[in-house]
């Protein structure tokens, strides 16, 4: 039993470090959120190992860390990546903790860091974006604010919503979603033709 639970804590401690160390912290820089990512993983599957042991129902737990889950999420304002990660940090700790199967709980545990892996790979949906703009006219007119995006982004606007149209300080705040254009192939080889003129 000793051994089980060693094993699951040493596939726990391999598999936030690889999620949050390996892929997290290259791709977004927040030494805040690392912290936070290994803190909580930790602690519940601490939290969850102990469960098992004393008369206290899965149920009871799972609650708690419901419960502590939405008290850290509205603590901070979080992008969707980033919650995604942290329930990631979450569902990693719970599988170690509650110990299951070792070869299931190393599937599942490879499973969730290989999927944050490859859906936040910077090549996925590369191009596509979401901001939330202050345009410094006030534009009720949609034809007229995509076309007013477009040629501020530069990029293929696919839905733009007005959050608040402001006649009196003539603004627009407006949350988009675009695609940026890619560059062309003859424009590209032009410049490459170019640069190696220039480096003759």
């Amino acid at each position: 039993m000793t051994t089980a639970i060693a094993l699951h804590l040493a596939l726990d401690i391999i598999a936030i470090l690889v999620l949050a160390v390996g892929v997290y912290f290259p791709r977004h820089h927040r030494r805040d959120l690392l912290v936070s990512y290994i803190g909580v993983n930790l602690g519940v599957l601490a939290v969850s190992s102990i469960l098992l042991t004393t008369s206290v129902g899965a149920g009871v737990g799972l609650g708690l860390f419901g419960v502590l889950s939405i008290i850290r999420l509205r603590s901070d304002e979080l992008a969707q990546h980033e919650i995604a990660y942290y329930f990631a940090a979450l569902a990693l700790g719970l599988i170690g903790g509650l110990g299951t199967d070792l070869v299931i709980s190393a599937v599942l545990m490879a499973l969730i860091v290989a999927t944050l892996f490859l859906t936040d790979h910077p090549a996925v949906l590369r191009g596509w974006s979401r901001q939330v703009l202050v345009l410094d006219r006030a534009i009720a007119d949609r034809t007229g604010l995509v076309a007013a995006l477009e040629q501020r982004l530069g990029a293929r606007v696919l839905s733009a919503q007005t959050i608040r149209l402001d006649f009196v300080n003539d603004t627009t705040t407006v949350d988009v979603r675009f695609r940026a254009a890619a560059p062309a192939v003859g424009i590209e080889a032009g410049r490459a033709e170019g640069l190696e003129e220039a480096t003759r």
